[in-house]
This record gives C-alpha cells, structure tokens and sequence, in this order.
C-alpha cells in the first residue's frame, strides 16, 4: 500500500497549497492519509474523492481531521449558542462539552448574545471537535439592526472567525432579489425557516443591496482559503412544514449553490452543500437526496433533521432522527442534530446529550441502509447472547444510559425477564449442544 500512496501522491503538499489544491495534483495530503485510516479506507481512493470534492476535510490545529462525505461514516453536528435572551457563556460551553462527550464529530457555535467571540474562544480551547459559525449571526447581534450591518462587517467577522480557529463557516449565497420577490407569491405556510437566510434575506430588503454573500463570494473564498477553512452553503428555501413540498425556489436555490461550489472548488475552497433539510415528507426524502446529490455533483451533504412529521414537538429529537436515518440511508453524508426543544426553546445541556444520541443512532441507521449491517451490531450481539453486561455498555451508542438503567436479576439476566429470560431457558435446555455455548 505505501508504495500504492507514494505512486499517486509524488511530492509532498506545500504550506501554502489547501488540502483541495494538493490533491487534485496528487501531492501528499497528511490529512488524507489519517482520515483514510480512521475510516479504513484506501488512501488513494480518498485522495480521489477530495480531488472531486465529494468528500471534504474539516482541520483543527493539531487534532485528527475529520472526513466527510462520500463513503465515510456519517457524521453528525451539534449546534450550542447563546440567544439575546439567555446570554450565558458558561452553559453555552459546558453544552459544547456535552456534545463532545456523547459522540459530536462537529460542533456549531451560534451565539448571538453576551461576549460572542469570548465564547467562541472558550468552546475552542475546552473542546476538541472541528468547530462552525454562521458569521452572519454575530455580525447582525453586534450592530444592532439589519440596515446598520455592512459587507466590511461580515467580511470582518469571517476574517476574525477564520483566524480564531473555525474548521468551517455557513454562508447563504444562493438567494437573489428576483427570488426574494417570488418568494412573496407564494402559497407556502411557513415562508422561509432558516436563521440564516432570514438575515441576509432581511438585509437586502432593508438596504436594497443584493445578497452580499453573493457579491463578494471570492472574496470570502480567499479567506477561507488562507486557512483551509471548509465553506459550507447555506439553504435558506428550505420546508418549514411538511405540507410546503419542495418548490422552484429550492431547486433555483440548489442549481446557485451546485454553480459556487464549482467556483469555490475552483479557489481550492472545500465545500459542503446545505439542502433537504428542515421538514420533509418520509416517502420524499430519499428522492429528494438522490437530486441534490447528483444536481451537486456528489458533493457532501448536510441535512437539518429532516423533521418528516411537524406534531412531534417536544419530542422533536425522535422525529428528526427518524427523518436523519432515511436520509442518511440514501446518501447524505452530514446530519445536523435536533433537540426536544427544537421550535421551544433554547435546549439545556440534558437536552443537548439527548439530541446527540439521537442523531447518532440516525447515522448508525443510515450507514447500514448505505453499507450494510454494522459490525458493532453483531459483537453487541454476542455479548448480549451470554450476558456479558460491561462489554454491551462499551459497545452501546450511549452506554452511561444503560448501566444507569440497568437492573440486575439475581440469576445474572435483567429484571425485565429475570429467571425466565428466552435464552437462558434455551440454553438450560440445550445444555451441551453448540447453541448453548456460542463462540464470541
């Protein structure tokens, strides 16, 4: 295999070259060759599909980088932040370690109260997960109002961003005037759902300017660039409900975002596209990911959710990662968790660990629809066959929560069947035979 590597890398990758630009040369990518060992991949394959930008690399200083996309695990985010009305760094960063420690690959800072770039820097030095930002929301928090905010501004907040460590920023450039007006003629319900968008669409209302994300796209791209920080495209047309079907002003917005994600890819940005997330109907997710797919592509994608019923609320975490599984399953690569608080309020760290887990058991779903049955399943499996309780909770997604729920029957089973637990019978009846004593 070394020799493989070294016939299609050649030289070593360059300090100033991003992870794009080397691979599509075939130079040496350190961070390709870890992320094909921590997802046992060939590393000539993986350097192919960065090269293609099916699959993106999320860095952080010295920590492992992460891969996502196209024939990796899917990988699941979890979004902290403060609000105007609880601006509590303190709770927004021990939220950030929750998610790290109930199995976040990256977590999403979205704090718009309190000092917002002290919390930042708090959840960077506390965690270890590639971490987001959705500079916009900041900026927007900081000048008060939309008409007050400036380009300079939010190129101002991504340079800082940039420089204070993200992995990656959401921007939400493939919104225009003529789609604003169209989008008032519509017969949705819910109009347009995304934080995001709804700011940048805000701010071109109120200014008259067209979207500024749009107007000094390369020069956001040659931020990034500077730091390889990944850009992920933003989907500001989503569903609200499951009742606004996918319409003209998702797919228009979806062909603008498949055009930047060329022209990034051209700057050596890498690039996740945001899409079919929000609330989808269950029998049209699948389809719904199979275009964006390929209108994109191939590219990583990233779903919020998708909430496949709207009355779920309270127990939206369960909703969503039903939504979370079928798409993953039909190939998308990135799941944005969702809380039980989820269109109540701003979760609590109990809440954060709930959606987390979630979303986790979403991606496990998803990966075996992709690739077929896990092989954590089946060692789950042979340890429950004999009892073997310590091994089951290492195993298991969350395996805190069951040895706290766990309850011990005298004869060595759970108190749910106790001594008439199935394959204890079995096995007392079998004694001897090669059911009654299984192999690990």
């Amino acid at each position: 295999m070394e020799f493989e590597i070294l016939q299609v890398y050649g030289e070593n990758m360059s300090m100033d070259e991003t992870i794009l630009e080397a691979a599509a040369v075939g130079r040496e990518v350190p961070a390709v060759l870890e992320v094909a060992e921590a997802e046992g991949l060939s590393p000539v394959l993986l350097l192919k599909q960065v090269s293609s930008g099916r699959v993106v690399i999320m860095q952080r200083d010295e920590r492992p980088p992460l891969g996502i996309g196209e024939g990796l695990k899917t990988k699941v985010n979890a979004n902290v932040g403060t609000s105007a009305d609880l601006p509590h760094p303190d709770v927004e960063v021990e939220k950030a370690k929750v998610a790290e420690r109930y199995g976040a690959d990256t977590v999403t800072d979205l704090s718009m109260g309190g000092p917002v770039d002290d919390i930042l820097r708090r959840i960077w030095e506390e965690t270890t997960r590639p971490l987001t930002t959705v500079p916009i929301y900041q900026t927007v928090a900081q000048r008060g109002s939309f008409e007050s905010m400036t380009e300079d501004d939010l190129l101002r907040t991504i340079r800082r961003h940039v420089a204070a460590g993200v992995s990656s920023i959401v921007v939400h450039a493939a919104i225009t005037f003529e789609m604003l007006t169209e989008l008032a003629k519509t017969k949705r319900i819910m109009g347009i759902v995304s934080k995001g968008g709804s700011f940048t669409s805000a701010w071109m209302l109120k200014t008259g300017e067209e979207n500024p994300f749009l107007s000094n796209f390369e020069a956001i791209c040659e931020i990034l660039a500077r730091k390889d920080v990944v850009l992920s495209l933003g989907n500001t047309m989503r569903s609200g409900c499951i009742h606004d079907p996918m319409d003209g002003l998702q797919w228009r917005e979806l062909d603008m975002n498949a055009d930047l994600a060329r022209r990034a890819n051209e700057l050596g940005v890498q690039v996740i596209i945001e899409g079919m997330g929000g609330h989808v109907r269950p029998d049209r997710i699948p389809e719904y990911v199979a275009h964006y797919k390929e209108k994109t592509g191939y590219r990583p994608l990233f779903v919020a959710g998708p909430l496949p019923i709207d009355i779920g609320v309270g127990y939206d975490h369960i909703s969503g990662s039903v939504g979370g599984a079928l798409a993953a399953g039909a190939g998308a690569d990135y799941l944005c968790y969702i809380t039980p608080s989820e269109h109540l309020a701003l979760p609590n760290a109990a809440q954060v660990r709930e959606g987390v887990v979630a979303f986790r058991i979403a991606a496990h779903i998803g990966d075996t629809l992709k690739y077929g049955p896990r092989p954590q399943d089946e060692m789950l499996a042979r340890h429950r066959r004999v009892r073997d309780w310590e091994k089951q909770f290492k195993l298991a997604i969350d395996g805190e929560r069951a040895r706290e729920t766990f309850h011990r029957d005298g004869t060595g089973t759970c108190s749910m069947c106790g001594k008439y637990c199935a394959i204890a019978v079995m096995e007392d009846l079998l004694k001897g035979s090669t059911y009654a004593n299984p192999q690990i």
